[in-house]
């Protein structure tokens, strides 16, 4: 964790959670069957917060909904039952609200950033908050889709540690599960992004390591089974 950005938008936060509310973060952060769903994809996205913050109406809400949108996290449950995204997005909403202290509109406005997640690409807010609420929204998912563009290098290490967190999957079925989920992000063409800036910003590289990744995914499932 690089904590001197996380202190700095915690501290803008810190008096609108209750007192155990980072602790329950950092807990959750740190749990071992996490890899890419850790610390480092909520310190990535702080950082380009505070980057690209002009984009903002409201970045103090943005930075609450990226400390929780992803502070549940399983693949299964203890029963070995598959865990779905949407599951893990309503609970994390769910914990978010217990620990919340914000006015009754900013606590909506976060909640629905963080459900937003569960469909990601299809999303849109239904409901204008504060003025400019459905822009920070929209800037809020374009940054949980940003580590889309990083270095292939980068890129790819991000795959592994999705791998590492699914790894109780049998490989061909996850990597038939990637292929999809690429597959899915593709079609969306220039939509991946929902704003011109992030989209001038992070479109093409993007577009680049996603049809990459499925020309490598698909070459790996061609192989015969016990190869892949």
């Amino acid at each position: 964790m690089t904590e001197a950005i996380v202190n700095q938008y915690w501290t803008l936060l810190a008096d609108r959670h209750d007192a155990d509310a980072f602790q329950t973060l950092d807990a959750a952060y740190r749990e071992p069957q996490r890899a890419y769903h850790a610390w480092g994809h909520i310190v990535d996205l702080l950082t380009k917060l505070d980057a690209l913050g002009s984009l903002a109406t409201r970045p103090d809400l943005v930075a609450a909904a990226i400390f929780w949108h992803d502070s549940v996290y399983l693949t299964r449950d203890p029963d070995g039952r598959p865990r779905t995204d949407p599951e893990n997005v309503r609970a994390s909403a769910a914990l978010f609200e217990r620990h919340s202290r914000f006015d009754a509109v900013e606590a909506q406005s976060i909640h629905d950033m963080i459900m937003a997640t569960a469909s990601h690409m299809k999303a849109k807010a239904t409901t204008e908050h504060y003025p400019g609420f459905a822009r920070d929204l929209d800037f809020f998912l374009d940054l949980d889709l940003s580590s889309l563009a990083a270095s292939w290098a980068i890129f790819e290490r991000n795959l592994d540690d999705i791998h590492f967190e699914y790894g109780w999957v049998p490989e061909r079925a996850f990597y038939l599960g990637r292929v999809q989920m690429l597959e899915s992000f593709l079609g969306g063409g220039e939509s991946l992004y929902r704003l011109p800036e992030t989209r001038a910003l992070w479109l093409e590289p993007a577009l680049a390591n996603l049809r990459r990744a499925q020309a490598e995914l698909r070459e790996r499932l061609a192989r015969p089974a016990s190869s892949a």
